[in-house]
């Protein structure tokens, strides 16, 4: 009798060593069965060709060729069930309710937006202690893309902000507040502890991403993406003043003519590049400087996530 087709219709390769299971009862050359559905057994040998057989040594010593859709990863059997059904039961729930921070990053934050910039809204969830509780767990974020909305599950949030990322970063120090709870204000009041050095590679990071983008814009289109090239620059007027002045910098007011001159293809590139090596240069000089700590303080930001799983456990009675 066949066990469930847990790899579904997309089977995985298997590299010799992979323990198996096998789907089909195995019969000798006489027709009796020598191994029923669901014997394990080891990989032994991997056809050249996706449609051929696999060699697989079972548990009880025997050694026989199976089709690829007539074998399961082992570690796999149960696990897509789970999932399916774990996915049945978040089916019928709706965690947007449990959003506690919502706030507006991006263009109309930094003071860029025009007629056609979107309204991105951002900011973290904190799910009902029962449901973080279960087997099935809780997604690390919701999306609604009509609306271009994300939200983090709170501990998610915490750990992207415990390593600078600069899209957390703005979600903690951008003005434009929408919803904010009092147990979320606990954290905005004391956000400065995900401030530190590492400000310096995370945000070279997504300028370097940036950059690379640009450069290949030029070799592939012979133009770049002006929008691309505003927020290169506007990155590094950020992690400049991070790194100097100890916060966020979200309000873009001083440079606004600037970078609208960049969005707008009105400043050369050469200009543009020019610009961006003057503010790397600085950006060097901030973190040669700067008095941030050279690590977030996980402690506190621990100590918070806690007090904030307590509190939800305690506002549904739950011991």
């Amino acid at each position: 009798m066949p066990i469930q087709d847990n790899d579904k219709a997309v089977h995985i390769p298997l590299p010799v060593g992979t323990q198996v299971a096998i789907r089909v009862d195995f019969r000798d050359s006489s027709g009796e069965i020598a191994s029923l559905a669901g014997a394990v057994g080891v990989v032994i040998h991997v056809p050249d060709l996706p449609e051929g057989q696999y060699l697989v040594r079972l548990v009880n010593g025997i050694e026989a060729n199976f089709p690829r859709k007539h074998l399961t990863i082992s570690k796999l059997i149960g696990a897509r069930d789970m999932e399916a059904v774990g996915e049945q039961v978040m089916a019928g729930i709706d965690l947007f309710p449990c959003v506690i921070y919502r706030c507006i990053v991006g263009s109309r934050a930094y003071g860029l937006s025009n007629e056609n910039s979107d309204v991105d809204r951002r900011g973290f969830y904190l799910p009902p202690a029962n449901l973080h509780w279960s087997l099935f767990g809780v997604p690390e974020q919701l999306e609604k893309a009509e609306t271009d909305e994300c939200y983090w599950e709170l501990q998610k949030f915490i750990q992207l902000a415990l390593r600078a990322n600069p899209n957390i970063l703005e979600c903690l120090y951008t003005p434009m507040i929408e919803t904010v709870t009092p147990l979320a204000q606990e954290l905005l009041d004391q956000r400065e502890v995900f401030l530190t050095r590492l400000v310096y590679q995370t945000y070279n990071g997504y300028v370097i991403s940036q950059f690379k983008k640009l450069e290949q814009d030029l070799r592939n289109r012979e133009e770049i993406r002006w929008k691309h090239a505003m927020h290169l620059i506007r990155l590094l007027l950020s992690g400049i003043t991070i790194l100097r002045d100890g916060f966020v910098m979200i309000s873009v007011d001083s440079y606004r003519d600037q970078l609208l001159t960049i969005r707008q293809g009105e400043m050369p590139w050469e200009a543009i590049n020019a610009w961006r090596l003057r503010l790397h240069k600085e950006f060097e000089e901030a973190y040669q400087t700067t008095r941030l700590p050279v690590q977030p303080d996980y402690l506190k930001a621990n100590a918070f996530l806690i007090h904030a799983r307590e509190s939800i456990a305690k506002f549904q009675g739950l011991p």
